[in-house]
Order: structure tokens, then C-alpha cells, then sequence
């Protein structure tokens, strides 16, 4: 009976004493462990149970060290993304209609991915230097737009009222247009604006207005899917307490809202990333992103279906494409397992 006090049963029959079966302590010790997890180590747990999740997040690494540290690749190779070619036979086989591929197009120990037809430039050099653009528009497009659809969408849940109205009403508004006319029709005007300010210097310019163009109109849905987070979270007790305790709305708002809904932001935000790629690619292939001699690999899928290099050196067309194929399927990939990793109904076991 004692035994039985000191576990805290209430059960009226008698029941048997399995506290001292040889094992009966091994299913206690390991649902303990099991609850003692933090949901981060359980999510990384999860993934690296998945093959392909872990094969997704070794080929996202590998993509942004391949960018991070693209001129020491490029200077290993002994090229750089701008330097053309000037051999008078390269360029005169270039601009020869219907040849075959020479070999200087080719991968070779000079040339490790060949080079580009008509200017001769190094493709390993311009992909390196493309995945910089590349994911450098992708991520601060990222941040810009989680930054503001976590703040926004937060606020709206917690304050409610007048100002949930009028956010959920812009949320409507910027869900409601086609997003890539919106994009096709407001980059260069944005451009444009920006020629004269610091951030209109040199290449800045493609980057900065697509920074701002994908970051601004890529807040709504997250910020719709915050405010429902934040809309049960707000009358928890873990918030009721820091309000007894004077806190103000701004420090239960920042200190114990969003904290709580980072899983959603940080699902969110790996699911974003690839879609800007793919926007950041097709505007730069549409003329309105980033413009030659500045490397990304949207303009190299544009440098190559503007002069018909596709049809006689598919091999220029092929590089970025499979770039950008397989870093949008890996990032993807990584996103649906960080979503079914931090997924609190499935097993944290």
C-alpha cells in the first residue's frame, strides 16, 4: 500500500505491484527521455531518421558553401566570371551558326563546366558567382518577408480589434493580386526610384529591388497563418502571468507570442526560400532582374535563350537549369521535412 501512495494511484481495487518487475523501469526511463527532449532535438532526431531529408539538407549545405565560396573555387580554377575569351578561332567557331560543339565547350581541366558560347566567359566561374545573387536575393527576400508576417500577423492576433481589421484587410488586399504581374510591372518602377540612391550603384540595383519587391509582396500568407497561431495563444496562461506580473503588451508580444510560433515562421521560411529562387530565375529570364555582366542564374537561362544558344549548345542552357533544379528540389525536400520534423501530433518517439 505504501508503494502504491507514493505513486499517486487512486484506483479503488487492488492492483498489482509492477515496480519491482525486472522490466518495468525500462519503459519509465524511456518515455522520460522521450519528454525530456526539447522539440528542436526531436525534430533533429526526426531528420536524421529520413534518408532524404538528410540527403536534402547535405545538398542544401553543399549549395550554399558551393556559393559562399565561389572565389576561392573560381580562383582554384584559374577563371572569373567576367573575363571573355579573346581567342580570335573560340570566338569566330562561337559565332558560327549550326557548328558542332567544339570541345573548349566542354567540361576540361582549363575550363571545368566549359564556357559560354559567343564571349567565351567561364561557366563554372559565372555558376559560382550566380548562386551568390541567387540565394543572397533569395534569403533576404526570406527574411524580409518573415520578419514582417510574424510582426504583422502577431500583432494582429494579439491586440485583435481595429487593428486585427485593418492588417487583415491588407493581408486580403496583397493576397488578392497575381503576384508575378504584380512583380513584372512594379520592379522597374522601383528600379528606376532607386538609380540614385546608395543602393542604385552597379549590380546593387537588380539585387536591392528584387529584395524588396519578393520581401514586400511575400508577407500576407505567412502573416495569416501567425495571427490564427497567435489567436489561441493569446489567452494561455503562460500569458495571463506575465500580464499579472506588469508586464507590457510589446514584452508579451516579442517575449512569449513569438517565440511560441517560430516552428510555423521557421517552416514557413524553408518553404519560401525555393519559391524565390524560382521568382528571382524567372524574372531575371523575363529582363526585368538581374542584367549581364552581372552573374545569376536566371540571367544565364535568359543570356541563353536570347541568342538562340540553345538550340546549337544546349550544354549553356543545361548548367544553370540543373542548378537551379536540383537547388529548388533539395530546399523543397528540406522544407516538408522540417515541417513533418516539428509537427506536434506525430510521434516524439
Amino acid at each position: 500500500m505504501s508503494q502504491l501512495q507514493s505513486a499517486g494511484t487512486n484506483t479503488a481495487g487492488p492492483v498489482p505491484d509492477e515496480a519491482t518487475l525486472p522490466g518495468a523501469a525500462v519503459p519509465a526511463a524511456a518515455g522520460s527521455a522521450a519528454e525530456a527532449r526539447s522539440l528542436l532535438a526531436t525534430a533533429w532526431l526526426r531528420i536524421r531518421r529520413s534518408k532524404v531529408a538528410l540527403l536534402s539538407l547535405w545538398v542544401v549545405v553543399a549549395i550554399i558553401l558551393f556559393a559562399v565560396f565561389a572565389p576561392v573555387l573560381s580562383a582554384l580554377s584559374g577563371n572569373d566570371p567576367y573575363t571573355s575569351n579573346t581567342s580570335p578561332d573560340v570566338l569566330d567557331d562561337f559565332q558560327t551558326p549550326g557548328l558542332p560543339l567544339p570541345g573548349y565547350m566542354y567540361p576540361s581541366a582549363q575550363h571545368w563546366l566549359g564556357v559560354e558560347p559567343g564571349l567565351g566567359r567561364d561557366l563554372f566561374a559565372r555558376l559560382a558567382y550566380g548562386g551568390q545573387v541567387s540565394l543572397s536575393i533569395a534569403l533576404l527576400s526570406t527574411l524580409v518577408s518573415v520578419v514582417l508576417g510574424t510582426v504583422l500577423g502577431a500583432a494582429a492576433g494579439y491586440f485583435g480589434g481595429k487593428t486585427d481589421a485593418i492588417i487583415s484587410r491588407i493581408m486580403d488586399l496583397f493576397l488578392a493580386f497575381p503576384h508575378l504581374l504584380l512583380v513584372l510591372s512594379l520592379t522597374p518602377i522601383l528600379q528606376s526610384r532607386l538609380r540614385d540612391t546608395p543602393l542604385g550603384q552597379g549590380s546593387f540595383l537588380p539585387m536591392a529591388s528584387l529584395v524588396i519587391i519578393l520581401g514586400f509582396f511575400g508577407w500576407a500568407y505567412l502573416a495569416r497563418v501567425v495571427r490564427g497561431q497567435v489567436l489561441s495563444l493569446r489567452e494561455r496562461e503562460f500569458v495571463e502571468a506575465a500580464r499579472s506580473f506588469g508586464a507590457s503588451h510589446l514584452s508579451v508580444l516579442f517575449r512569449q507570442i513569438i517565440p511560441n510560433v517560430m516552428g510555423v515562421v521557421l517552416v514557413y521560411a524553408t518553404m519560401l526560400i525555393p519559391t524565390n529562387i524560382s521568382a528571382e530565375a524567372a524574372l531575371s529570364f523575363l529582363g526585368v532582374g538581374v542584367k549581364d555582366p552581372t552573374p545569376s542564374w536566371g540571367q544565364m537561362l535568359n543570356a541563353a535563350q536570347a541568342g538562340n544558344w540553345y538550340l546549337s549548345d544546349p550544354w549553356f542552357l543545361a548548367v544553370p537549369g540543373i542548378m537551379l533544379i536540383v537547388t529548388v528540389l533539395a530546399f523543397n525536400l528540406l522544407g516538408d521535412a522540417v515541417r513533418d520534423a516539428l509537427d506536434p501530433k506525430a510521434s516524439r518517439h
